[in-house]
């Protein structure tokens, strides 16, 4: 079955008892055994949840797990730090360069306490990556699109490179979503996604997910996953359930929106530079095209002429686009990493990778791709009259 089909069946079968289409939500924290010793399928909800495990299987068939698995987390922060779970102290973590705020934070700040080292690195030159691994690198962290500078990694390259090293290839996929890109398809070990973001879709729920291909990488996984016990709750699973049916319909709309305002952008005497890797200028754009299908994402990035005062006025002066980090959902946010979504970056890393203080970050979301435009004209108006 194609993808779309899937999304509203895998996982999702009417409830056998009642035939209701939407199948309950198991909300019980624990379950009754036959025998003392002899488990069923379910036993306490931390280990496992009806309504959890109804979405751990679409997920997996919409990132291609094979005999792999999917897992779904609180946040999806939790989920990268069960991935971090797999090291030990002594062992180096390779990232790129344009990664999430958070990511950032979990291995500048709170990995290093355990021993863990880390690395940052321009993931988008392949030859030049290779030249920051080291005998103890044992995980490569990589975002496509990039947060927030919109870099595109090659995945297949940068895994192959980690494969050659023995590192396990890790990558945050929120940006581009299991529509747009399947990495596993492409060599990668595990992907990521913040649920919050295009699976639920709209802004009401938080959660993260892990995908694998390896059977037993999963269940090495969810062994660390029920051990810490960031689990999704069953209402937070349902919402997300819920946000995957129509996920692939929102995500083509939001980037045929997302293309027209970064063309239009783009050269705009307003602007001085515009990030998104559907724009045939864009360093990574024949990469993104040969990696990505359908889209190039609903992200994009942007540079005001006049810089650092002028981007806090433009963020402060639209009326669509909501001033707030996140993303993914069906309504426009607008944001400056530098002082919000990546404010945790130290100040000589953001400058060292490029993220100005007068980046702003635009999600697109699914309103009138005109009244959008209109938006962004007259904030950026109001921006630069002063």
């Amino acid at each position: 079955m194609k993808f779309r089909t899937r999304a509203i069946h895998h996982g999702q079968e009417k409830d056998p008892q009642t035939g209701a289409v939407t199948p309950p939500v198991y909300l019980s924290s624990t379950f009754v055994q036959h025998e003392a010793g002899k488990w069923r399928q379910f036993d306490y909800s931390r280990s496992g949840n009806p309504t959890r495990t109804a979405l751990e299987t679409t997920v997996a068939s919409l990132e291609g797990c094979g005999e792999g698995g999917a897992l779904a987390f609180a946040s999806g922060m939790a989920a990268i730090h069960c991935v971090t779970g797999l090291l030990k102290s002594g062992d180096h973590v390779l990232a790129g360069s344009d990664i999430y705020g958070g990511a950032y934070r979990l291995f500048h700040k709170v990995m290093n306490r355990a021993g863990i080292e880390i690395t940052l690195a321009d993931a988008t030159d392949p030859a030049a990556f290779a030249k920051a691994f080291r005998p103890n690198t044992k995980l490569v962290w990589v975002e496509s699109p990039g947060n927030p500078r919109m870099t595109i990694c090659d995945y297949a390259a940068v895994a192959e490179l980690a494969h050659q090293h023995g590192a396990l290839m890790g990558c945050d996929n929120t940006f581009a979503t299991p529509v747009l890109c399947r990495p596993l398809e492409l060599g990668v070990d595990i992907v990521m996604h913040s649920a919050t973001k295009y699976y639920g879709g709209h802004g009401d729920v938080l959660g993260g997910l892990l995908a694998v291909q390896d059977k037993a990488l999963r269940d090495e996984l969810y062994f660390l996953q029920n051990s810490t016990g960031a689990v999704l709750g069953p209402m937070d699973c349902f919402l997300v359930s819920r946000g995957i049916k129509t996920m692939e319909l929102r995500v083509l709309e939001q980037c045929r929106t997302a293309l027209k305002l970064a063309q239009w952008l783009d050269g705009h005497e307003q602007v001085e530079r515009v990030l998104y890797p559907g724009l045939p200028g864009h360093p990574g754009h024949e990469v993104a095209k040969r990696q990505m299908q359908g889209g190039f994402g609903a992200m994009l990035s942007l540079e005001l002429k006049g810089g650092y005062e002028a981007a806090q006025r433009m963020v402060g002066a639209t009326k669509l686009f909501q001033l707030a980090v996140s993303l993914g959902g069906v309504e426009s946010l607008i944001e400056q990493p530098a002082s919000m979504s990546h404010a945790s970056y130290d100040a000589a890393d953001r400058a060292k990778h490029g993220i100005t203080d007068g980046l702003i970050r635009l999600s697109v979301g699914l309103e009138d791709a005109d009244d959008l435009q209109a938006d962004l004209q007259q904030a950026m108006d109001a921006a630069l009259a002063g």
